[in-house]
Parts: C-alpha cells; structure tokens; sequence
C-alpha cells in the first residue's frame, strides 16, 4: 500500500445551496511535508459537482478520503428498507436509487429522498416528524441503526451518528446521501473500497470518520474538533507530519481535511485496517466500511 503518492481527505457538507463553505479539501504527499488545503474554484467555497470533477479528474495514485457514510444499515435487518419493495440489494443500487429520486434536486441535494412518501419513513426527521420505522424491531439503541463498521467503532470508544439520523450538528444523513449521489456519479471511474475489491494501481476512495484520525492525533474528551493552529500542529505531530503555517483560530472544516490527510498517510500502510475482522464480503458489498474501524 505504499504506491499511493497523494492522500486526499475530503470533508463533506449536505447542505443546502449551491456552494458550501462546509466542504474542505487537503492533500498530503507521500514524499512528506505538511498537508495543504486545496484552494475551491470560488471564494464562496466548493460546489459538490466540482469535488465530483476533481476525482474523476485524478492522474496520480491518490487515496481519497470521503468525510461520508457510504452505505446504510443492511446486516442489522437484512435489508436497507425492510418492508419497501424497491430496497435494492446492495450499495451501487442504493447510491442509484437515491440519485434518481432526487433527479430534480439541484447541487446533489437530496431533499427527494428524505421526503419520498417511503423513503422517508426510515429517517429521524425531528420532534413529530420521526419516521415510523427510524427504530426497528430488535434496534440495538434509541440512536437509530447502524452499520456494522459504526457498531465496531462504538465499541472502540468512537459515536458515530446514525446515517438515518436527520436532525441536529452532528447529524450526518444528509451529507451521506449526497455523497452517494455523488459516488453514483463517479461511477467506474475509481474504485470505492470495500464495495469495490481494491485494485493494485492507481486511486481509491474511502469513507473516513474524522473523529478516528482526531483520536491517534491525540484528541480526547468527548469534542474532537479541532479549532486552533496550536492545537492542529500539535495533532500533526503526533502523526508524524510537519507543522502547517498559521496561529490563531482555524475552522474544524479545515482542520479536520488538513488532519484526516496526513492521517491517511501516516496509516495507510497498516494491513489490518484493510481487513478489519467483521468485513465480510456481504458487508462490503452492502454498507461498505469506514477505513480505520476494527
């Protein structure tokens, strides 16, 4: 796994708009040196279509990293909709299903999908409007389903948000979905490991969980954003990386990107964190994983 010479954390934004000041990009090269932020098109920030282009664009081996869930919950009821005919049978399906049902949404939005007369009832949406089946049968909590990857990380201390959870700042449904959106519209281009097997050459895309990269980087307690230079360089030395410029306050959209990165290079080559003990072929194939949860 040393042939990747570009890591690339990517953190992502389901917000409405056009642009999203919630989306940041940072690159670490495998020669070294600090990571950079890579600098949007416009200085209102970046569109979604436009982190779409840039990695379908991509020459050099890169590995990517999506701040996203990738999948839903499917091993915990045998399907990602239980009760609902057109539940598709696996993750390439599910990313299409979402992107046809918010076809007339616009940026990658995904409004279709939360607000499907179907689709809908899977989702925690608020006081009075939480769907009827955001809780299952047998759901291990009130928190909503999750995947198996998100259950191995709420063992290992990490709380992950349930990708059915709509409501409240850490809630992380809506960015996922457009994600998806996204992924369906990449395509073939790159390979997204585990859904796909992970070639031998050339980029992959992951899905990250930034508060695992904040943890090796040394952060604790219950907040793992980052809001300081100080504080930033500090994580990135326990990582390995040499420090980036600044003092003062940063945005946790850019710290967590500039973090993430030189995360993704200083473990990339851990062989266990590519065949985590729970990954089953049918799990890769369904919900996918998050790259570092054991």
């Amino acid at each position: 796994m040393t042939r990747f010479t570009h890591f690339l954390a990517v953190d992502w934004s389901g917000a409405k708009g056009a642009r999203q000041k919630g989306i940041a990009l940072a690159v670490a090269l495998a020669e070294g040196g600090p990571p950079v932020l890579v600098t949007p098109p416009d200085p209102k920030g970046w569109a979604r279509t436009e982190v779409l282009a840039l990695l379908a664009g991509l020459d050099a081996p890169t590995l990517v990293g999506l701040d996203l869930g990738i999948g839903l919950p499917h091993a915990d009821a045998g399907a990602f909709f239980p009760g609902w005919d057109a539940s598709p049978a696996d993750a390439r399906g599910l990313w299409a299903l979402i992107d046809a049902l918010c076809a007339d949404d616009p940026h990658l939005e995904a409004g279709g999908f939360v607000s499907h007369p179907e689709g809908a009832r899977y989702f925690r949406h608020g006081a009075g409007l939480e769907g009827d089946r955001f809780l299952l049968p047998g759901a291990a909590t009130r928190e909503g389903r999750f995947r198996v990857a998100e259950t191995a990380q709420r063992a290992a201390g990490v709380r992950p948000v349930s990708n059915f959870n709509l409501v409240g700042a850490a809630q992380v449904g809506k960015s996922s979905l457009t994600g998806m959106r996204m992924l369906h519209r990449l395509g073939r281009r790159i390979p997204v490991w585990p859904v796909d097997p992970l070639p031998e050459q050339g980029s992959v895309v992951t899905e990250i969980y930034t508060s695992v990269a904040a943890r090796l980087g040394g952060v604790s307690g219950a907040a793992t954003k980052i809001r300081s230079y100080a504080a930033l360089n500090d994580a990135l030395d326990r990582l390995g990386s040499p420090p980036v410029r600044g003092d003062g306050a940063i945005d946790d959209h850019s710290s967590d990107a500039l973090l993430t990165a030189a995360w993704l290079r200083h473990v990339h080559g851990e062989r266990d964190l590519w065949h985590p003990p729970s990954l089953t072929p049918a799990v890769a194939r369904t919900e996918g994983w998050t790259f570092g949860a054991l």
